[in-house]
Order: structure tokens, then sequence, then C-alpha cells
């Protein structure tokens, strides 16, 4: 192996270091909403060069975790009723269908990666595993519908889920009842019951949706 590809290697690994730390920072709170983000001191924190930091933000935005502007610079993403409606009912429309067509091409591999998952969540310590346990459980479960676009877009949300959702919990901590739904899903996708299944993940969705609704319409009026 050259050394250029050595050093692309490392690059991307750098990256990735730099990418997975912002990512369980912003969804621990650690970097709260509206917190801006500069490449240099991000640089000096992490030990390394401001080129992985402007890639890892970059991979951010793109998630949907931070915001980029040519005024303000980059900043954490703040969880409001507009973000949690666009990301909730887009994924009302197209989860429950991405499951549906996973259940009915057998599952492959999403049955035991749902269950990994799951047992993640019961065993998590902290809202951040927990809340990559639950964006895990749901990817299992639509990534076999066979159809890339679709899975796709759901990727592109999973993120933005994972900080609504631990948000929400840090308020109001509902994992309980929402570990109890993901065993209901799961148990009607491994029986093949393709329709149950997308009716229960709507029903899934909707629920959480309109808890974390309520619960940014009371912080809205305790700040006034």
């Amino acid at each position: 192996m050259s050394e250029t590809a050595l050093g692309a290697i490392k690059a991307s690994s750098r990256t990735a270091l730099v990418l997975e730390a912002l990512r369980r920072g912003i969804l621990s709170g650690e970097l709260p909403a509206g917190r801006a983000l500069v490449e240099v001191e991000l640089a000096s924190r992490f030990g390394v060069s401001k080129t992985p930091v402007r890639e890892a933000l970059k991979t951010l935005s793109g998630a949907g975790l931070v915001t980029i502007s040519e005024y303000t610079g980059v900043t954490v993403r703040k969880v409001d009723e507009r973000l949690t409606r666009s990301v909730f009912d887009a994924r009302c429309l197209i989860e429950p269908a991405a499951v549906r067509r996973s259940v009915e091409a057998g599952l492959r591999d999403g049955g035991r990666l749902a269950r990994e998952a799951l047992r993640k969540a019961d065993e998590a310590t902290d809202e951040v595993t927990r809340s990559l346990a639950n964006r895990d459980f749901h990817r299992a479960l639509y990534a076999d519908c066979d159809n890339e676009v679709l899975v796709g877009v759901l990727d592109q949300l999973r993120d933005q889920t994972a900080l609504i959702s631990v948000n929400v919990w840090s308020q109001r901590p509902s994992w309980e009842g929402e570990a109890q739904e993901h065993r209901q899903i799961l148990e009607a996708a491994l029986n093949g019951q393709a329709d149950e299944a997308a009716r229960l993940v709507l029903q899934h969705i909707s629920v959480f949706q309109e808890r974390a609704l309520q619960q940014i319409k009371e912080a809205g009026r305790e700040v006034r």
C-alpha cells in the first residue's frame, strides 16, 4: 500500500473519530442547541488538523444535527416544532411502507439486528446509547425493503430522530413503554404479519410525535 493510500486511511479514521465524538456530544447535550462549533477550537480539542473537523461538520450538517450559515457559522441544531413535525411526518409517510416491504421480503438480517438493538437499548445506561440503539432497531426493520431510495431517505432522518428522542426523554422518560412497543412490532414482523407490523410502526411513530410536540409547546409556555 502506498504512503498516499495510508495517509487517506488515517485521515478517514480521524474524521470518523471526530464525527462520533461530536455526534455523541450533541445528543448528550454536552454541546447544547445553538452552541457554536468553531473549526480551530475543535481541532485543538481533538488534537487534529482542521480538515477532519471540517469533514465531520459537513456530515453532521447533512444529517441535520448542525446548521451552517455564512453569518453565524456552524451551530448545533435546536429541536423545535417545525423540525419535529418535518421529521416525524416524513417517517409516518414512508417508514410503515418500508417495514411492510421488508417483512414481505422475509427480513433477511433484519430480525437478528432488531433483536440486537433491543438488547443494547435494554442494557443502556444513558440516553445517547439508548437513542442510538432505538435508531438501529428501526433501521433493521426497514433496511430490507429492496428500495435504496426509501432506505436513503429514512437513513437521513436517523440522527434527527435521535436528537428529538433524547430531548423528549430528558424531560419525560418514556423509553420503557416504547421498548414494549418495539417488542410488539418485532413480534409481528417475525411472524410475517406485514400489515400489522406496518400499522404498529405508524402508531408508534405518531404517538411519539404527539408527545414530543406537546413537550415543545409546554416548554414554550414556560419560557414566556
